[in-house]
């Protein structure tokens, strides 16, 4: 509501960083502009999939024309087939916090928790063990590793939340430790929620559910489709960028094994 988001602008600290989180197609980018007009920092990306440089229109990463309105960082700047973690999303933010106060705004909330809580220093998982965790997952579905993590790790990640499985089972394949045990060992946050000024966009599903719709129809015909067929010649679904919603609908269509139609169902309802 217009009415709202003028209350809100009226309230903000400029002095404070701005941290916007919600779901998808709830608006958040759109706000994100607005209020960094106002306050006169940077946005900043905290989407996991935005920062890959090869799926823009599938992943909503912002215009072209309103990067070129106003300043925005870590969008788009990792190649679609290079590692990108948490921990690298944090060293590439901390620079950003001594600057004018920035406005972060995404959907991945390990992001926000890694930021305002810490994170634990987990080595990096290696090639094969990622791999491992992939197939299984695509054969036999994320429900299998989730049975063979550690009870503590078991009862504290998000159970259905594939990603978050992966990354727990994976976590204890390669250290022998489990996740819960790593970060309970999390060192200091680089912002505490108490400096920042947090907003969580809300939306019910009967609400949002016609917006996902209309926007994955505004990607298709706004150049998704396009992407797709630049992406497939070297398609892999062990890409990093591989997980962003749709992308492997559409390459599968463009490659001429799903209908649009099909691949359209699938990719709003994921």
């Amino acid at each position: 509501m217009p009415s709202s988001t003028d209350d809100l602008l009226a309230t903000l600290d400029r002095s404070r960083p701005v941290l916007i989180a919600g779901p998808t197609a709830s608006g958040k980018s759109a706000l994100a502009l607005r209020v960094a007009e106002r306050l006169g920092g940077p946005i900043v990306n905290a989407d996991a999939l935005q920062v890959f440089a090869d799926w823009r229109v599938l992943t909503a990463r912002p215009s072209v024309e309103d990067e070129a309105r106003h300043p925005h960082a870590l969008y788009g700047h990792i190649p679609g087939d290079q590692p990108y973690s948490v921990g690298a999303w944090l060293r590439d933010v901390a620079p950003l916090l001594a600057g004018p106060p920035p406005v972060i705004v995404g959907g991945t909330g390990l992001y926000f928790t890694a930021l305002t809580e810490g994170l634990a220093e987990i080595p990096e998982t290696p090639a094969d063990v990622r791999r491992v965790a992939m197939e299984r997952i695509a054969q036999d579905g994320a429900e299998v590793l989730l049975h063979e993590l550690d009870a503590a790790t078991a009862g504290r990640i998000d159970r259905q939340n594939p990603m978050r499985i992966q990354r727990a089972w994976e976590v204890l394949t390669a250290t022998g430790r489990g996740l819960a045990d790593w970060q309970d060992e999390t060192g200091p946050p680089l912002l505490p929620l108490s400096v920042a000024q947090p907003v969580l966009i809300e939306a019910p599903k009967d609400w949002l559910s016609p917006r996902i719709e209309r926007r994955f129809d505004a990607m298709l015909a706004g150049g998704a489709l396009d992407e797709a067929r630049q992406n497939a010649p070297g398609w892999s679904p062990e890409r990093p960028s591989a997980k962003a919603i749709g992308a492997r609908e559409l390459v599968d269509h463009v490659g001429g094994h799903l209908t649009l139609e099909t691949a359209r169902e699938r990719a709003t309802l994921a």
